[in-house]
């Protein structure tokens, strides 16, 4: 039997990375999947399952061209550290150049050619390095995880009360697990796949008033929805204890939501997972479960 090529994720221990691992350990052999992580510990469970841990910290070039050496297709989840994340993208484009990796699978934003939001200029940005490193590479367009509202709803029921920016935008979210699936899906196609972009949203579209309404009617109590202007949003954000860059990402996120840029209704990741995506409203009663 042919031996399968080595498909590499970073980020493996995080959130979107552990799922996507545990949909490749359906159909790849644990042997050729490589955890790319920066650090192994925390991956143990991992090397225990069989996949190769491999050593591989952003902030340090030396490690990623360790960790991508025999690589055929690598999975680049995005850096969580804001601000950071070009020269990080940059270093790991880089390194896998020199690797030889044959596919480099990028997870962007939705529409971040054009997208208002805050965060798409790193992402923009990365994907301009990708054209230029002449590596074949794949843009994972992500729309919006529906658990970044998700994980407010318990808090939501305990204030009755739902905070926001994003007027009457309509969001066109899905759960982390589907996103995950889609980009396990890029990497195990038979199909050719460098040059692709793919525009990733859920089928379903809410506003936050709608989600509010949902998040009430799930768990039984009164919750009402606040929109607030950005300023006043960061200013409760901070209050919350966020870190200030996060309360303005946020915050900034649900503007630009309100101008369109969290929605799609182009369907793509449902074709792509082949199934219809996580109803959102599923997302809450799980949160609301805990």
């Amino acid at each position: 039997m042919e031996t399968q090529e080595l498909i590499a994720v970073t980020g493996a221990t995080g959130q979107l990375g552990r799922l996507v691992v545990a949909e490749l350990l359906k159909s790849r052999d644990p042997s050729r999947i490589v955890a790319a992580v920066r650090d192994p510990d925390k991956a143990k469970d991992l090397a225990a399952a069989g996949v190769a841990v491999r050593a591989a910290d952003y902030d340090r070039p030396e490690t990623l061209a360790e960790a991508f050496a025999g690589v055929g297709k690598l999975l680049l989840i995005s850096s969580s550290e804001v601000g950071r994340r070009v020269a990080q993208h940059q270093a790991a484009i880089a390194a896998a150049k020199a690797a030889g990796v044959g596919l480099i699978v990028y997870t962007s934003v939705l529409r971040a050619d054009v997208s208002p939001l805050g965060l798409a200029e790193e992402h923009r940005q990365t994907e301009a390095a990708l054209a230029g490193s002449g590596v074949p590479h794949v843009l994972l367009r992500n729309g919006w995880y529906t658990e970044n509202y998700s994980v407010s709803a318990p808090v939501a029921v305990q204030l009755g009360l739902f905070l926001g920016s994003a007027g009457e935008g309509l969001i066109a979210s899905a759960s982390r697990q589907d996103f995950a699936e889609a980009a396990a899906a890029v990497l195990t196609s038979g199909e050719p796949q460098a040059g692709r972009i793919y525009e990733l949203a859920g089928d379903q579209a809410y506003t936050l008033a709608d989600f509010a309404a949902a998040v009430a009617e799930i768990s039984g109590n009164p919750v009402a929805y606040r929109d607030l202007p950005e300023q006043d949003y960061k200013a409760a954000l901070l209050g919350f204890g966020l870190p200030e860059p996060v309360a303005g990402l946020i915050a900034d996120s649900d503007v630009a939501a309100s101008k369109g840029a969290l929605f799609d209704d182009g369907r793509s990741l449902g074709r792509l997972i082949g199934r219809p995506t996580t109803p959102w409203r599923d997302t809450i009663a799980a949160a609301l479960k805990g």
